[in-house]
């Protein structure tokens, strides 16, 4: 009998992508269904590259009508505030960089989530800097560590080398989730209201591959 190695399910995100934000609540029901039957591997895919000039007015349309259209769909809350108290910039790299840092002392999954809340609740920037350092001590981060490593040359590789593993994954786009088993990798169907959906695809494909094995 051939012995399976442990399954990993990557979960491929952006800190400041708003359908993540949608899908957050189903995501947490569908770690918990799986923690203790995989290992999970959270990975963020970089939406944006670093940058500092304002986000042209025809994205700022399309974003809003994103979350706009999040909302209705999913009953995500938003604070359409951030229009006009921020000045939006094209830039997810940071928030990226943050999580990574945030990663090494186990704390990626509160990082994501308080600059989620930051960003659409809050009305907070995330793609400035002086954002995250105040996210980073609110979730119990050493701020002068952090403010030394987000722009980094070490975090920035860590980061971009992220980016090519996760580019090299059979993804459509943020979130997304990834089924690997032995040296297979499956797509996972995000379903963003029901964690169910996912999981159930996750057991139909780790039965055949059990039984294949077993033939």
């Amino acid at each position: 009998m051939n012995t399976m190695a442990k399954p990993i399910l990557y979960y491929i995100y952006d800190p400041m992508c708003s359908w993540c934000w949608g899908y957050q609540p189903t995501w947490l029901l569908l770690q918990q269904q799986l923690e203790s039957m995989l290992q999970i591997n959270i990975m963020v895919g970089g939406l944006a590259e670093d940058s500092n000039a304002p986000m042209p007015e025809t994205m700022q349309d399309f974003l809003q009508e994103t979350w706009h259209k999040i909302s209705v769909e999913l009953g995500t809350p938003f604070n359409f505030d951030f229009w006009s108290k921020c000045q939006p910039k094209r830039s997810t790299y940071p928030a990226c960089r943050a999580v990574i840092i945030a990663r090494q002392y186990q704390k990626e999954q509160a990082m994501c989530l308080a600059i989620q809340e930051a960003y659409y609740l809050h009305a907070q920037n995330p793609s400035e800097v002086a954002t995250l350092i105040k996210i980073a001590t609110s979730i119990g981060l050493d701020g002068d560590m952090f403010s030394q490593q987000i722009n980094s040359d070490k975090v920035k590789q860590q980061l971009m080398n992220e980016i090519t593993r996760v580019r090299a994954m059979p993804i459509q786009g943020f979130p997304s989730l990834v089924l690997a088993v032995d040296a297979e990798l499956y797509p996972i169907r995000v379903d963003y209201k029901n964690w169910q959906t996912s999981y159930n695809i996750m057991l139909t494909i780790l039965k055949k591959v059990d039984l294949d094995q077993n033939k």
